[in-house]
C-alpha cells in the first residue's frame, strides 16, 4: 500500500477517518498476557496513545481517539501507565481547559 496524501479523498488513508495497520505478533506474546488478538489490539492502541502524549506528540484528545476511548477514560487511565497528568505548559493548559 503507497503512504501519502491521497488527493481524490484528500485523507492520508483510503478510509477517511482511519488507517488500518496489520502487527505480525508472536502467539507467546497473547499468552503470556492471557489476551485475545482483539483485547492485545486495544492494549497496543491505549500504550501507544499513552506514550505519545507523554512524548507531547498527541494532544489528550487525539491521543484518546488513537486509543479507542473517551477523553475522560484516557486521562484517568494516566496513572495506569505511570504518566504525569499535570505536567502540562502553561499553554497545553490552556488549550486543553475548554475541552474538558
Amino acid at each position: 500500500m503507497e503512504y501519502g496524501f491521497r488527493p481524490s479523498t484528500g485523507h492520508l488513508c483510503e478510509n477517511r477517518d482511519m488507517c488500518e495497520i496489520k502487527l505480525r505478533l508472536p502467539d507467546e506474546s497473547l499468552l503470556a498476557l492471557k489476551l485475545t488478538p482483539d483485547e492485545m489490539a486495544g492494549e497496543l492502541r491505549m500504550a501507544a496513545a499513552m506514550k505519545l502524549f507523554e512524548m507531547r506528540r498527541l494532544s489528550s484528545g487525539a491521543a484518546a481517539r488513537l486509543a479507542g476511548v473517551p477523553r475522560t477514560v484516557f486521562l484517568s487511565r494516566l496513572g495506569d501507565y505511570h504518566v504525569n497528568s499535570f505536567d502540562l505548559t502553561d499553554e497545553e493548559l490552556n488549550q486543553e481547559t475548554p475541552l474538558a
